[in-house]
């Protein structure tokens, strides 16, 4: 059985990294000196570290890790329209190269590491956003629509007319996850709002999570439509949907994954981004780091909910501070169980 801990903040600077290119996809490693230290070994999604949301906050755990435990880690990044065999061998290579834990960033990583897991029975492997049955898995999820509920109600009581826009990066279960409980809480607030959904890409095609143009113009053929306020969980997509809406006067943007507003890429548009549904990854990923390091791994499936903070709404600029009574009453009627918030449309 794996331990339930806390969920702690974790927010440590990035550390700037050199990359180069290998057959496993974008590389970068931080060698420690002590032969005792664990080694982490971290693949990234589509985007990699730098794209202001998703991967970013899994770095943050790891860097939290290094600064506080000292370990020796190594980050390989998935390339756009990549096979799943090129996922696999990125997992043996640091399974092989006696990094443990391994840590896939996405959910795109699943199939791979159920195969690369059973092969590697001694190495504790983490999924995040998926859940494996492998007994050496810590798989860490997340109730993203139950963040997604709440940045609907504040996009709902924002909006001037009722024209509301989601943006997915890929029409997968997961990302439907954010856009049903976005819609809901849309809904729930105001019935006669409209909810238009967009996804970037389809199927096994990840490279809707890494292409901001495409975001932008998504966002502005909505924006062209009259919507006012869009949600954009789409990776590093999103940050070309800030863009668009950032253009336009009196339009807001909701972050997705990490604090968007706080992003010192995304900076200048932190007047048009309205909030940000968190996701903290960070925490997941720490907490395993160290479990493995304590020598009691973690296994099995946590879920990150709403309740202890494994999601939530930001406040960054005080841009919802006038609606933010009716986003704490949604909140403790989710976290109570008043509102059951839905993972599929």
């Amino acid at each position: 059985m794996r331990r339930v801990s806390k969920i702690v903040s974790a927010s440590i600077a990035t550390a700037a990294l050199a990359l180069t290119a290998t057959a496993c996809g974008e590389s970068s490693t931080d060698s420690g000196s002590d032969s005792d230290t664990i080694k982490v070994g971290m693949a990234y999604d589509v985007g990699g570290r730098g794209d202001n949301s998703f991967n970013d906050s899994a770095a943050r755990g790891l860097d939290k890790a290094k600064a506080d435990l000292g370990v020796e880690t190594k980050e390989l990044t998935a390339k756009t329209g990549e096979t799943p065999a090129d996922r696999e061998q990125r997992l043996t290579s640091l399974a092989e190269g006696g990094f443990n834990p391994v840590i896939g960033v996405g959910f795109a990583y699943k199939d791979a590491i159920d195969k690369v897991a059973a092969k590697y029975p001694k190495v504790t492997f983490g999924l995040v956003d998926s859940v494996s049955e492998e007994k050496n898995v810590d798989s860490i999820v997340f109730t993203e629509e139950q963040g997604s509920y709440l940045a609907g109600v504040a996009a709902a009581l924002k909006s001037k007319d009722g024209k509301i826009g989601f943006i997915g990066g890929v029409d997968t279960p997961l990302i439907k996850k954010f856009a049903a409980g976005f819609q809901q809480g849309v809904k729930e607030t105001k019935p006669d709002a409209s909810v238009t959904i967009q996804y970037l890409s389809t199927g096994t095609d990840f490279s809707g999570f890494g292409a901001p143009d495409k975001g932008k113009a998504a966002a502005k053929g909505m924006l062209d439509k009259g919507i006012d306020v869009i949600y954009a969980a789409a990776g590093g997509s999103g940050a070309g949907a800030i863009e668009a809406v950032a253009a336009k006067p009196g339009t807001w943007a909701i972050g997705v994954d990490s604090d968007q507003a706080k992003d010192p890429a995304l900076s200048k548009y932190a007047g048009s981004i309205l909030t940000s549904v968190v996701k903290n990854v960070d925490t997941g990923v720490f907490e395993l780091i160290k479990s493995v390091q304590d020598g009691k791994p973690m296994t099995g499936t946590h879920t990150y909910s709403l309740a202890e903070n494994g999601v939530s709404l930001t406040t960054t600029g005080g841009h919802t501070a006038d609606i933010q009574a009716q986003i704490d009453e949604a909140r403790k009627k989710i976290v109570d169980g008043t509102i059951k918030v839905k993972t599929t449309l």
